[in-house]
């Protein structure tokens, strides 16, 4: 599995890899610095680079003997909009955009084994080597799936990873099932009559609708979704009124928010009923309303046989008991429009204590640079056993 010498992965180089990139963040999309690297740290070492895909996505392809099997693993590059608060000496330079999510990290790992792999080339089949733009909310697996990643690499299985804070950084998680739920959006628009506020008998008050509404919304999971499949609707957004005229009642009232959702079934249902409860209230209060759910991003479901290959690398590179009753997350993540087309499996790997209580999407949040050789060598040893 190791090419020989003290350092097979590179580990100082790609730790000072990571750092750069850290302190050099890019959003979705805008990674030009990030994928120009990618590619002349592929390119360095013989793997054929495909650039252009979704806008800055870059593919790695490696092909070694005669092995029919093709696989893909991604990892994702962008950076969140939001300020570095921690102080560090790699601390991100470009004013609110920091990698506060890890993926400086798994663009390195990713790099490590692909580095790894063209030396050793101890496997006979394909492999390509993702890495995906925009991933944070901007669709940038949905722009390379539509621009034709599966005509271009077609694969038989496809792998990804991501960082978990209260792991160990030798330690993985592998299960089979849904990992990440679906990440929708939703919007009410509630149109009523503006009046006085001393004199709401003369007009049609869209704010007690709203707050109706609101009270309502969350009976839709308590009591319409089968309790046993686990489901979120939340409002995180209110715009109604002024503050300098708090004496006039507005004419509308727009909230918008987040569902999620496990199972298709369970997505569509959110769906209908969240309209649902907002046509009724409406009637209720004899004013209109407009009501649009935004589909964004399906929920992440593991493959039971890729799941089982995914363990045993995990097995492989951590040395230890892999966890395999691991929580499914709330959170999304677009990796799904990959694993919607093929067999995919997607895996947590530790990232040490969260120093500080800095989860991801955390201001203060670092990647653990000691956990790089461990997914290096959970790619190498998946690609090796995948493809032997």
């Amino acid at each position: 599995m190791q090419s020989g010498g003290n350092d097979p992965f590179e580990l100082d180089d790609m730790i000072a890899l990571r750092r750069d990139l850290h302190a050099h963040p890019e959003l979705g999309f805008e990674e030009v610095r990030t994928s120009a690297i990618v590619a002349e740290k592929l390119a360095e070492v013989g793997i054929e680079v495909s650039l252009g895909l979704g806008k800055t996505g870059v593919v790695g392809t490696l092909r070694v003997g005669t092995g029919a099997r093709r696989i893909a693993l991604r990892a994702d590059m962008d950076a969140l909009a939001m300020p570095e608060l921690a102080d560090r000496p790699y601390k991100s330079e470009t004013p609110n955009v920091m990698h506060a999510c890890g993926h400086d990290g798994h663009t390195v790992m990713l790099l490590a084994a692909a580095r790894h792999l063209a030396r050793t080339r101890n496997f006979s089949g394909t492999v390509h080597f993702v890495f995906q733009p925009a991933e944070e909310g901007r669709g940038g697996a949905r722009a390379m799936v539509e621009e034709g990643f599966f005509a271009k690499f077609p694969v038989d299985a496809v792998y990804g990873l991501h960082n978990m804070p209260g792991l160990a950084i030798d330690e993985m998680a592998v299960v089979a099932g849904a990992q990440l739920a679906s990440s929708d959006s939703w919007l009410v628009t509630f149109k009523g009559v503006g009046t006085h506020g001393a004199k709401p008998h003369l007009g049609r008050d869209a704010v007690t609708a709203a707050g109706h509404f609101l009270a309502a919304l969350h009976t839709i999971v308590a009591r319409v979704v089968d309790p046993l499949q686990p489901a979120v609707v939340s409002a995180c957004a209110l715009d109604a009124g002024d503050f300098k005229a708090l004496n006039v009642i507005p004419d509308s009232v727009r909230i918008g928010g987040t569902a999620r959702a496990y199972s298709a079934q369970v997505r569509e249902q959110l769906e209908a009923e969240i309209g649902v409860v907002a046509r009724g209230i409406a009637a209720t209060f004899g004013i209109s309303v407009d009501y649009e759910f935004q589909r964004r991003i399906p929920p992440v479901v593991n493959d039971a046989d890729a799941t089982a290959r995914a363990l045993r690398a995990a097995q492989v590179a951590t040395g230890r008991p892999v966890v395999t009753d691991f929580p499914p997350s709330t959170a999304g993540d677009d990796f799904a429009f990959f694993g919607a087309e093929v067999p995919g499996a997607y895996v947590w790997l530790g990232n040490g204590p969260a120093v500080d209580g800095a989860l991801h999407h955390n201001s203060r949040y670092d990647f653990n640079d000691d956990a790089i050789l461990t997914g290096a060598r959970y790619w190498t040893a998946l690609v090796e056993q995948e493809l032997e």
